[in-house]
């Protein structure tokens, strides 16, 4: 299975491709990020987004996606434009037929470190060494989007032995 995992935003989203190989490891396919320019229109960047993950959907083919879900305490301005951004990606996906799941980022802390209160350099280091990488993925908007497909296997294997 390959999964596409993605931190959503409007300026810089991150993506990372997990496969799970047959012996149940996991390996990073792709990563990276997809940046807009701040001096574009909003309705420009949201449409440069949705050709990337368009574009990015055609090129890799996941057979499943994750999205992580927005927390936000304090920026309402920041939230709504992120959240602009997460709903073109959710379009993207939904248009090329691609399952869907979403995370909140205390569960993904917890599906990837064991712990739902981990520091990001915690989080980093566990995708780090469950991918069996050499470095830690960069920027951290791509070490994210990889936790995010972290989850989404991890819950589908778990979901499957639920079933069973």
């Amino acid at each position: 299975m390959l999964s596409l995992g993605i931190d959503p935003g409007m300026a810089t989203i991150g993506y990372g491709l997990v496969q799970e190989m047959q012996d149940g490891s996991l390996q990073a396919t792709a990563y990276g990020v997809i940046t807009t320019p701040p001096e574009l229109p909003s309705w420009e960047r949201l449409k440069a987004i949705y050709e990337q993950i368009t574009a990015l959907i055609e090129r890799h083919r996941p057979d499943h996606a994750a999205v992580e879900e927005l927390f936000f305490a304090r920026n309402v301005t920041t939230a709504i434009t992120v959240a602009q951004g997460r709903g073109v990606i959710l379009l993207a996906l939904a248009e090329a037929g691609i399952p869907i799941a979403e995370y909140k980022p205390n569960f993904i802390k917890q599906a990837v470190s064991g712990y739902g209160g981990a520091k990001k350099s915690q989080m980093q280091e566990m995708v780090r060494i469950l991918l069996g990488l050499e470095a830690i993925p960069r920027p951290d908007d791509a070490a994210d989007a990889l936790a995010v497909a972290i989850t989404d296997i991890h819950s589908l294997r778990f979901a499957g032995l639920a079933d069973e």
